[in-house]
């Protein structure tokens, strides 16, 4: 088996949040190592959380072992890598186009640019794709997403987080 084989496995495992990404488009898989060891192959693969206390972690790590599994590997070993922080910047542009498809307003900027002093973040609506709206809540179902809405179709939205 090859590091490409199981980015193609890998694929199949969604994130039980928002269940229209994978964990590759997340960018949360950071390394794949595969070796024999006694004569056993062993993969190792690194994951590094949304944010630290992300409680979807488990249930990731858990899918992971069980598309593994359905390939043949059953002992694989799941590492958390917490440095460096996970970042917006690695999602992949077809997950965050999968975002905007699934009606959460995706990440637009690099996490790395903070707005300036009085600068405000223009969120695009991903209805209606007017700029005109407003926050609602900047804590939405889960941590990484804020609420808005669109002050022209008047839809309610997800935002996904830059961090």
């Amino acid at each position: 088996m090859t590091k490409e084989e199981i980015l193609n496995w890998l694929a199949d495992v969604t994130d039980p949040e928002v269940p229209v990404l994978n964990i590759l488009d997340l960018g949360i898989v950071r390394e794949i190592s595969v070796g024999m060891e006694s004569g056993v192959q062993k993969v190792v693969i690194w994951i590094t959380p949304t944010y630290s206390g992300c409680p979807a972690m488990d249930t990731i790590a858990t899918g992971i072992r069980m598309v593994m599994a359905s390939h043949g590997v059953p002992g694989v070993t799941i590492e958390y890598r917490l440095s460096p922080a996970w970042t917006t910047d690695w999602m992949t542009e077809a997950g965050k186009t999968k975002l905007k498809n699934y009606g959460i307003a995706p990440p637009n900027r690099k996490a790395f640019q903070p707005l300036g002093l009085f600068e405000e973040e223009q969120i695009s609506c991903p209805h209606c794709g007017s700029a005109e709206t407003e926050v609602i809540s900047q804590f939405g179902p889960t941590s990484c997403k804020a609420l808005y809405r669109c002050l022209i179709c008047r839809e309610p939205f997800e935002h996904f987080k830059c961090h």
